[in-house]
């Protein structure tokens, strides 16, 4: 069972990284990035700050710095570390076949040794779980748009051939899930305290 769900992973990841372009190299580069993601943290942050009291706004501040722990830290130091699965740019069978997008240096970047499962899309996909369940109600485009925003960071892992679609797909559907729990004990306890 687990080789067949392997097998397939790989066949998604030859499929989802096959096409390259110095354009596309250039621009996955970027998306892969979390500076150039800084004005839409700012727009959260500063929505957020108009919905909430000065009170609240500080509660969740701490619940977002908690839910990027959680996410990060779990991905990077009990996961990855855990598990140990090969990122294709470092497995034997699959490295020859993957194309890798060049760093800044002209080399080809290669991430950390072990991929599952991805922090990249951990984080991502959490951070807009937790904004979106902080900010309701939503317009349906909002949403629609924060999400595809993280299916593109996922998206250029795979397509820099640092991770299997199986490894971001793990990291997505934990993100959402410590996004919704940690947004849930937010409104739990500022409802508590009469934050909100």
């Amino acid at each position: 069972m687990l080789e067949s769900l392997d097998q397939i992973d790989r066949e998604l990841l030859y499929l989802l990284n096959g096409y390259h372009s110095p354009l596309f190299d250039t621009l996955m580069w970027h998306i892969s990035k979390m500076e150039i993601w800084i004005p839409v943290y700012a727009v959260m942050v500063y929505s957020l700050n108009k919905k909430y009291g000065i009170s609240a706004f500080i509660l969740l501040i701490l619940f977002a710095v908690l839910l990027l722990f959680l996410t990060d830290f779990t991905a990077v130091h009990l996961i990855k570390n855990t598990v140990m699965r090969l990122r294709p740019s470092h497995n034997d069978q699959t490295m020859d076949y993957v194309n890798l997008v060049m760093d800044e240096s002209g080399n080809p970047y290669r991430g950390g040794q072990f991929g599952f499962f991805s922090n990249h899309a951990s984080n991502f996909f959490g951070v807009v779980t937790f904004y979106l369940m902080c900010i309701r109600p939503v317009k349906k485009w909002v949403a629609f748009s924060l999400y595809g925003w993280a299916i593109l960071i996922g998206y250029s892992r795979i397509y820099m051939g640092v991770h299997y679609p199986g490894d971001v797909l793990a990291g997505a559907l934990f993100g959402i899930g410590t996004g919704w729990l940690v947004a849930r004990m937010f409104h739990n306890l500022s409802h508590k305290f009469d934050l909100v």
